[in-house]
């Protein structure tokens, strides 16, 4: 067995003498535990302590010590200088994400709609808040209160917890549509005039609370939240990956009228006329397609994706159309097929189909194995299996007419669409759809929407609108990155903003201000963004004084 011991240094005081010649001698004494005991040795006697005191030997000795020891080092400057430290907060993300938010023309928009508006408190600054804690810590309006004091940005400091209600309860909630159509023109005069492809999709998000109210219900959580209310989102965005409009509807909503409401918010609130809509399957129907295309007014084209399983036309007659393959890239073959005045596009990856197929074979290969040793018992009720069995008069086998089915659908989509363009074109188009989920990924996880805390519908809907204001500043920033050739991920990239801080000290009476070191992506992030980073040292003025100590105050009389 081995044991172990721990051994300290440390100065100790020894009366020595008799009568009044007693005197302190300072000795330096090593300690050392071993296992449970524990001896002192003494290293070395220094002397008597009123005379090394008084010939200042003592502090010569402290002083030759204290260069081998880097901390009493900077102490003693610290105290020789006056340095005194104040404050060290979170500065990278407000100044690159503040940048984002002028360019975006957001100040601007908040201050004209909230020009009527008397408040003891800057909307604005608020708002920014709000929208930058989704970004950096994203919680309750609570930990949202304390989380702006640990953050260096011009307007933070006087923001308190009821600013923050009032404005996602009042302010957001009431404007919203005026702050959508407001942006919405801004982002056309900056981006473009002309949309060509929107791309659309829907999405749950549940709430923290039991009761339900018009807007939040229960229904299909996406969540697998059932015993919670929830809200459905509703997102549109642009062939660059930009959100140009969102809806918030009834929790049991389903996907195809969320999908109805958002096209009907394109062409009433946005007046967009003529534009290509690029959905996912679920939203494809006859009423859909009738919305689309019949309006009188502005019509849409469109592109969906088609369930293949469940869409007899698209089951039996297009995927069993024969035709010739178009190789458009190595993962993506195209052929059109026309049912009547119907236009689908049918696209097949071959390398998804190499894979669907060995994972049916070895799914078929199971089973078979499962039916020889174990009996028809131990696969009845295996969802694994069931689309491959066959039941007749209580003897189980493997449904072949299933399997050829299956096999049919191995790497392939289908594309139902009312445009001209070629089949590459329409395949591309959807494919891009990742755009949009993409958002929705970010919207649900980065920006963490779920779940909400909010008690009323209203300051829900304000908490959902302060998301897509950071939304709006991540693929912004995204955006730049990508054109930089920047791979950072997401959460890194964060990291390194976080790390850039100011910290305020005082100096000879004197206030400064330091930036910490751009670590990691940071510098990269900054270029992207266009700024340009902060001086190391900045000079900020006068020290404040210190703040006067309490008076005393005399006790009423009783």
């Amino acid at each position: 067995m081995f044991g172990y011991y721990i051994v300290s240094m440390f100065v100790r005081v020894k009366r020595s003498g008799s009568g009044r010649q007693k005197h302190d001698y300072l000795q330096i004494v090593e300690s050392r535990r071993e296992g449970a005991s524990v001896r002192q040795k003494v290293i070395a006697t220094l002397g008597r302590k009123d005379e090394l005191v008084a010939d200042g030997r003592l502090d010569a000795l402290v002083r030759s010590l204290a260069k081998f020891s880097a901390t009493v080092q900077v102490v003693e400057k610290i105290r020789r200088d006056g340095l005194q430290a104040h404050t060290a907060r979170s500065w990278g993300p407000a100044l690159v994400f503040g940048r984002l938010w002028q360019e975006q023309g957001v100040p601007e928009i908040l201050q004209h709609l909230a020009a009527d508006r008397r408040t003891e408190f800057d909307i604005e600054r608020t708002t920014f808040a709000l929208a930058l804690q989704r970004l950096c810590d994203a919680g309750s309006d609570l930990q949202g209160s304390s989380w702006v004091r640990t953050v260096e940005c011009p307007g933070f400091e006087g923001i308190a917890l009821q600013h923050l209600y009032r404005t996602v309860g009042g302010f957001l909630a009431e404007q919203r549509e005026a702050l959508e159509w407001e942006l919405f023109r801004r982002d056309r005069d900056l981006f473009s005039d002309e949309l060509d492809l929107v791309f659309i999709d829907t999405t749950s998000t549940f709430v923290w609370r039991d009761e339900e109210t018009d807007l939040r219900r229960r229904g299909h959580s996406k969540d697998r939240r059932p015993d919670q209310p929830q809200v459905m989102l509703c997102v549109a965005v642009d062939a660059h990956s930009w959100p140009i409009g969102w809806d918030i509807v009834p929790g049991n909503t389903g996907d195809g009228k969320a999908f109805v409401a958002m096209i009907e918010r394109l062409r009433t609130r946005f007046r967009i006329r003529r534009v290509t809509v690029v959905a996912d399957r679920g939203m494809i129907s006859a009423a859909t397609i009738q919305l689309l295309t019949e309006h009188p007014k502005a019509p849409y084209d469109y592109i969906l994706g088609c369930r293949m399983r469940r869409q007899k036309e698209v089951n039996e007659v297009v995927l069993a159309r024969a035709g010739r393959f178009r190789a458009v890239a190595d993962n993506l073959e195209v052929k059109e097929v026309r049912v009547g005045h119907r236009r689908y596009v049918v696209c097949r990856n071959p390398i998804e189909q190499t894979k669907d197929a060995l994972a049916r074979e070895a799914i078929l290969a199971k089973l078979r194995d499962t039916l020889a040793h174990e009996g028809p018992k131990a696969v009845v009720g295996n969802k694994g299996f069931a689309r491959f069995l066959k039941v007749n008069k209580g003897a189980v086998s493997i449904n072949e007419q299933a399997v050829e089915a299956d096999a049919r659908l191995d790497g392939k989509f289908v594309l139902r669409t009312s445009t001209s363009l070629s089949p590459e074109e329409v395949a591309r188009a959807y494919k891009s759809l990742w755009r949009v989920e993409r958002t929705f990924r970010e919207t649900k996880s980065t920006l963490e929407v779920r779940p909400i805390y909010h008690h009323r519908d209203e300051t829900t809907i304000g908490h959902i609108v302060a998301c897509f204001l950071a939304l709006r500043l991540e693929v912004d920033l995204q955006r730049r990155l990508d054109a930089r050739g920047c791979t950072a991920s997401w959460p890194d990239l964060m990291r390194d903003l976080a790390q850039v801080q100011a910290v305020d000290l005082d100096l000879d009476g004197e206030r400064y201000r330091l930036r910490t070191d751009l670590a990691g992506s940071a510098f990269e992030t900054f270029a992207a963004a266009g700024v340009r980073p902060p001086s190391v040292v900045t000079h900020l003025g006068p020290a404040s004084p210190p703040p006067s100590p309490p008076t005393a105050q005399a006790e009423p009389e009783m």
